[in-house]
């Protein structure tokens, strides 16, 4: 079936209209309307009532043309403008009350995971996506998003605050020669580039795809360099000759000598600058961008199906991110891997009787491996530092709520209960807190058993669940007095909210 998708950008509004078309989609309609949205909310931190009308009145036109293909399928994303918004619930709100549309308000995570699947869908016959380790990006005008994959899982991803809009912005802003204003624009960039730099995983990057929804430039600054139907090829060579050329010219001259509508002139040069710096992350000599976009990419999962195999799926990356994230900060990997696994075997023997979904074992599962992330900054109260670190990160295509119910669940994996003063905790709606005691008693266990982080559980069966007398049967050979004491211990808030009693058995002859 056909479908559209209105993709609300940081400096326009673009409708797609599209259908299945031989393993592909055919687009239908292709239309973009400028409203600058990010331009109140990177200035102001908020959308500003001109815009919203704006978007409104935008929104009723491409209702009716929807209509006249008889189009029920309907998708409406927004990114960066709209994300970073202060107001940006009210935007939600008064975009379905008066057009009755909804809209997904992405974050990295979720552009990211669109992003990489249309990739490995588009190349899938002609480049190997899942052997390599791939950087890859996407331009818009308010943000510039970036992702790592190793052989296609996800190791991190970041949204850096570049795009089109954001440099003129900066431009509007600064006085000085053309070649004064090019080695600004270096300085910026390099320095948003540092902080992604420094969190990369160790490792080599083979290749980087960049998606960049302007790429008219492209054919007048490379002609005849188009690799194939899917994307051009940059050598570092290339790039430095055109930075060398744009250096030393006005916006006029740029439009003229590349055949640019005026308003992108001036955004010609930074997003050269930006493929140089994706030079310094990779030893190949290439950098490809690929012709499409986020809205294409959207369009691509919903019509077609496209989701990421079994292997790739949404709680595969998240681990993946996790295992990173846990050696970005040090974290004892092997401790937290058993934590998990420990805690993944109580969750399947005790979530019926707690009254947990399937679907919340992925935030355990999170909060097991990330629950030591804080000794990082220090040993001492660490799971207050914990909580902190992990309320702050971009966790692939999770919601706010979600990671806050992950973070708590890590903070509390000590002794420690929620009260008044704990901020985060108090921000969640009440069936959220208690499905964080839940996941804390869980976690609280398996920590325990894995006390001396030595490993030394080698099964784990959970024996009678449902019933008043709970035993936990651990097959071991080690010493096991710190694990059986710290059990003691740490099984309090469990027994509290199940009502039964828990005792732990250990098996030696396994």
């Amino acid at each position: 079936m056909a479908a559209g998708v209105i993709d609300i950008g940081s400096n326009s509004i673009k409708l797609l209209i599209g259908e299945p078309a031989d393993g592909d989609i055919m687009i239908l309609e292709a239309l973009k309307n400028v409203v600058p949205i990010g331009r109140s909310t990177f200035l102001k931190g908020h959308i500003s009532q001109e815009p919203i009308n704006l978007t409104i009145s935008i929104l009723e036109k491409y209702k009716k043309i929807l209509k006249d293909y008889n189009i029920t399928q309907v998708f409406v994303i927004a990114t960066t403008a709209v994300r970073e918004a202060a107001n940006r619930h009210i935007f939600v709100d008064t975009v379905r009350r008066k057009t009755g549309l909804e809209i997904e308000v992405l974050n990295v995570g979720d552009i990211v995971y669109y992003i990489d699947a249309y990739i490995s869908h588009k190349l899938k016959d002609t480049y190997p996506v899942h052997n390599k380790n791939l950087l890859i990006a996407e331009m818009g005008a308010g943000s510039l998003d970036i992702s790592l994959l190793k052989k296609g899982f996800t190791l991190t991803h970041m949204g850096l605050a570049l795009g089109g809009l954001r440099f003129r912005q900066i431009l509007s802003r600064i006085d000085g020669s053309r070649e004064e204003m090019a080695e600004a624009l270096q300085e910026y960039i390099a320095n948003e580039f540092s902080h992604f730099r420094a969190s990369l995983p160790r490792g080599h990057v083979d290749d980087v795809f960049l998606i960049d929804e302007n790429q008219e430039y492209l054919k007048a600054i490379l002609p005849n360099r188009k690799v194939s139907t899917n994307f051009f090829q940059f050598s570092l060579v290339d790039v430095e000759r055109i930075i060398g050329e744009l250096a030393v010219k006005g916006p006029e001259e740029i439009a003229r000598d590349y055949d640019l509508p005026l308003e992108n002139a001036d955004t010609l040069l930074p997003c050269m600058i930006i493929l140089k710096m994706f030079f310094s992350l990779t030893q190949n000599s290439q950098v490809y961008i690929m012709e499409t976009s986020l809205a294409e990419a959207v369009m691509a999962n919903k019509v077609l199906g496209l989701e990421l195999s079994k292997r790739y799926n949404k709680t595969n990356q998240l681990i993946s991110v996790a295992h990173a994230i846990c050696e970005q900060y040090n974290v004892n990997l092997e401790h937290a891997k058993n934590v998990a696994y420990i805690a993944r075997v109580l969750f399947e023997g005790l979530a019926a009787q707690l009254g947990l979904e399937e679907s919340e074992l992925l935030y355990l599962s999170l909060a097991a491996y990330l629950h030591d992330i804080g000794k990082f900054i220090s040993n001492r109260s660490h799971h207050k530092h914990s909580e902190y670190i992990i309320n702050a990160l971009n966790l692939f295509r999770l919601t706010d709520e979600e990671i806050r119910v992950i973070a708590c669940a890590a903070r509390y994996h000590r002794r420690g209960d929620p009260s008044k003063s704990h901020l985060l905790y108090n921000s969640l709606a009440g069936d959220k807190q208690i499905v964080v005691q839940k996941l804390a008693a869980l976690l609280r266990i398996a920590n325990a058993l894995d006390h001396a982080h030595l490993q030394k559980v080698k099964a784990l069966k959970v024996l009678n669940p449902g019933t008043g007398e709970i035993t936990l049967e651990v097959s071991t050979r080690d010493n096991f007095l710190l694990e059986r004491t710290d059990f003691n211990e740490k099984k309090e808030l469990f027994e509290k909210i199940s009502g039964s009693r828990l005792k732990l058995s250990i098996n030696g002859n396994f």
